[in-house]
């Protein structure tokens, strides 16, 4: 068996926004970051693989945003739908087997680690991020917003009302969360605000319908954040099984309340655990 060797590593550096380039141009960055310092050219690498998640990316075919800044074009190429860690010891099984002499492998993920945090005092929720800032992590994103209840559910029991003025979290046994942000079109032919009220809480009503059909799997908390973020409004969705979670995500996008008038931002997905798990899973303990 072929012995192997790593060449060269590069890692581009994490920053709270990258609001001018996208993944493709991440990846550019980081790979032409890595043909520098090795001297290296593509014509060198015989192989690629890039590791992604279309689940943790929110889009399907996740490797195509970087199969072409990371040269694969006209080569063998493979994906990974896990972390760079897995895809690097495909890259030195490939070259193990004699198949090949050179492998080019590129990872790309949006976090290492994320907090959720609620609370009735904004300072010591800004404390908070300041603490984790002071801790040495760096902040790759961030999102406000409050609870609230609809205005198509007013009117509704105590009982229904509370939980989602006052959620209880985490909820038990539901490990698998995803988040994302969006907000209403304001297009010619799909602005959601120049609907009359009944209309739009008859399409809201249906988007629910469809939404319970996941009760007891799906726990969501949606939260407000018109004024107070980029987007209008929070929804955070809390599952044992991540396959309820795109599942529910996908079928609801057939709903009108979405297919018409919903825009989606980008998607955060996680694994809750206890914090001290947390460190020891992205090695900071």
């Amino acid at each position: 068996m072929r012995p192997v060797g790593i060449v060269g590593v590069a890692q581009t550096r994490h920053a709270e926004r990258r609001d001018d380039v996208n993944y493709a141009e991440l990846a550019f960055e980081v790979v032409s970051d890595l043909l520098a310092r090795t001297s290296w050219s593509h014509d060198r690498i015989d192989t690629v693989i890039t590791a992604s998640s279309d689940f943790w990316d929110g889009r399907t075919i996740s490797d195509m945003a970087v199969q072409d800044v990371a040269g694969a074009a006209g080569k063998s190429a493979s994906k990974v739908s896990m972390d760079g860690t897995f895809a690097l010891v495909y890259a030195a099984a490939r070259i193990a087997s004699g198949a090949y002499r050179t492998c080019l492998v590129v990872a790309h993920g949006k976090a290492d680690l994320g907090f959720l945090a609620l609370g009735p005092d904004l300072w010591r929720l800004q404390q908070l991020q300041a603490e984790l800032r002071a801790a040495g992590l760096e902040v790759a994103d961030s999102y406000v917003s409050l609870t609230e209840v609809s205005e198509y559910a007013q009117g509704m029991p105590v009982e229904m009302r509370e939980p989602r003025l006052y959620p209880q979290l985490p909820p038990e046994g539901k490990t698998a969360l995803c988040f994302y942000p969006m907000s209403k079109r304001r297009e010619v032919e799909q602005n959601w605000y120049s609907l009359p009220f009944d209309e739009r809480k008859e399409l809201m009503y249906g988007h629910g319908k469809k939404g319970r059909e996941y009760a007891g799997r799906i726990l969501q908390v949606i939260t407000g954040s018109t004024g107070l973020d980029d987007w209008e409004w929070g929804v955070t969705l809390f599952a044992a099984d991540p396959v309820d979670l795109k599942q529910c995500v996908y079928e609801m996008r057939f709903d009108p309340a979405s297919a018409v008038y919903a825009e989606f931002g980008p998607f955060i997905t996680g694994l809750l655990a206890p914090v001290d798990e947390v460190l020891a899973r992205v090695g900071l303990t």
